[in-house]
């Protein structure tokens, strides 16, 4: 079994490997990004009459352009219907796409795309589901720190049709909740494989907003 530890030092590139997580990069890229417009290329259509086709054709779009391979992992576009579409910059290495509610929220859902060793042919590469569930809150949590640092929880787990399902959530000391619902598979680009991560996330103060659109909107994602 390959090492999960390992493909965490990998997605963390090119910060110094120093935590567990897989997610942490794009988690906080994309919070930080949707308070800071100029640095994703927002595609969005306001005050338009064809705001809602535009926005249907974007998703298409966006979700080929930024996904297409030999192998493509695509949204079913009736559950970003409500979202506006973002890319982020490709590094080489990881390339992210972001979809985020048109008023100001804390919510969003990314799509990371990273490329992995040969040794790497399947989500089982990493462990079952509950082993990687497991080794990814014990990277993330720090709640055993002094001062306290974030708190990680592992909610639910599951694997479906080549996926790994993963709800958590995450707090940091004197702030809301964070719930986050990460959908991972692995496919290949016709030369090496790539890992397809999808994470949603919602604060707590907008869960009866935005939780379904979130978890409807990251399982709606389908390799073909």
């Amino acid at each position: 079994m390959a090492s999960v530890s390992w493909f965490s030092c990998l997605q963390m590139r090119p910060t110094p490997c120093h935590s567990t997580t897989p997610f942490a990069a794009p988690i906080t890229t994309l919070h930080q990004q949707h308070h800071n417009p100029s640095s994703l290329s927002s595609t969005g259509e306001e005050g338009s009459s064809h705001g809602v086709h535009r926005r249907q054709l974007l998703v298409h779009t966006a979700a080929a352009a930024a996904l297409l391979a030999p192998a493509a992992l695509v949204p079913n576009a009736s559950a970003l219907n409500d979202w506006q579409v973002g890319t982020g910059e490709p590094d080489g290495f990881k390339s992210i796409t972001a979809f985020y509610p048109q008023e100001a929220s804390n919510s969003n859902v990314s799509v990371a795309i990273t490329g992995v060793g040969p040794d790497f042919t399947k989500m089982e590469s990493f462990g079952k589901v509950e082993e990687f569930a497991e080794t990814l809150i014990g990277g993330l949590d720090r709640s055993w720190q002094r001062p306290p640092g974030v708190a990680a929880k592992l909610i639910d787990c599951k694997s479906s049709k080549g996926f790994y399902y993963i709800e958590y959530s995450l707090q940091n000391p004197g702030e809301s909740r964070r719930t986050l619902y990460s959908a991972i598979g692995m496919a290949s680009n016709g030369w090496y494989n790539r890992l397809y991560t999808v994470t949603g996330q919602f604060v707590e103060e907008e869960t009866d907003k935005y939780a379904s659109k979130v978890k409807k909107a990251v399982a709606s994602f389908r390799f073909i």
